[in-house]
């Protein structure tokens, strides 16, 4: 058992990051950040959010989220929640008249489409049988083999996992990727410019049109990448 509160509260100040820059990140408002840090779960909508919410927070800080999703659950959960699905209603059973009613239209209605199926099979033979036959007409069917575009960027995760926001465009634009890429997993992308946001830089291998680029430090860090460049901030 561990404070899940403290731990997460710790590791945000040991990166150095405020609460604000968090929230742009991980778009989860900072007052639930706060909530989180300070085991205020009832601020939360429900404990959905509150799963949720500690999972992403944990990831971009570097940390295990479903370790601290399990603290959460076993500190926290009751097993009132764990199986909604048993206060459903049974439907009530069809009276055995209205059964066999319907099972009467059902087998009426299977004996009509036969009837229909033979009627127009005869009439299509028949209609065959008075028609010359015609000379089949070969289809040329040109195939033309697209060569994908290689890809502008590359995150992979090679000493470790780290929380990534991928943007297209600019910090602004629409989001193309946001979660943890863990030990060995990618995320590939083609397009002219993107805003990216890595939580752990030293845990990942970055390459920009083919090339790999270095960013220093440990703490979170914005790559630019331009049609021509790229540099972080």
């Amino acid at each position: 058992m561990f404070e899940i509160g403290n731990s997460i509260r710790e590791a945000r100040l040991r990166r150095g990051i405020e609460i604000a820059q968090a929230e742009q990140v991980t778009k989860i408002r900072g007052k639930y950040l706060r909530a989180l840090e300070d085991e205020q779960f009832a601020v939360l909508p429900s404990q959905t959010y509150v799963k949720g919410f500690l999972r992403t927070y944990a990831e971009y800080l570097g940390l295990d989220g479903q370790l601290y999703v399990d603290e959460y659950n076993s500190r926290f959960v009751t097993g009132e929640e764990a199986e909604p699905g048993l206060r459903r209603s049974r439907a009530r059973p069809e009276p055995r008249a209205k059964r066999l009613e319907t099972n009467i239209v059902l087998v009426a209605l299977a004996a009509i489409a036969v009837v229909t199926i033979v009627v127009i099979s005869a009439w299509k033979s028949s209609g065959k049988q008075s028609e010359a036959p015609l000379a089949p007409k070969k289809v040329v069917v040109a195939h033309v083999k697209k060569v994908p575009s290689p890809p502008t960027l590359i995150v992979r995760a090679v000493a470790g996992p780290s929380y990534a926001a991928i943007h297209r465009g600019g910090p602004s634009g629409p989001v193309v990727f946001a979660g943890t890429i863990t030990k060995g997993h990618l995320q590939q992308f083609t397009g002219a410019r993107f805003w990216l946001t890595v939580s752990s830089p030293e845990n990942l291998q970055i390459k920009v049109r083919g090339k790999p680029i270095y960013v220093s430090g440990y703490r979170p860090s914005d790559i630019v990448v331009t049609p021509t460049t790229w540099h972080a901030s």
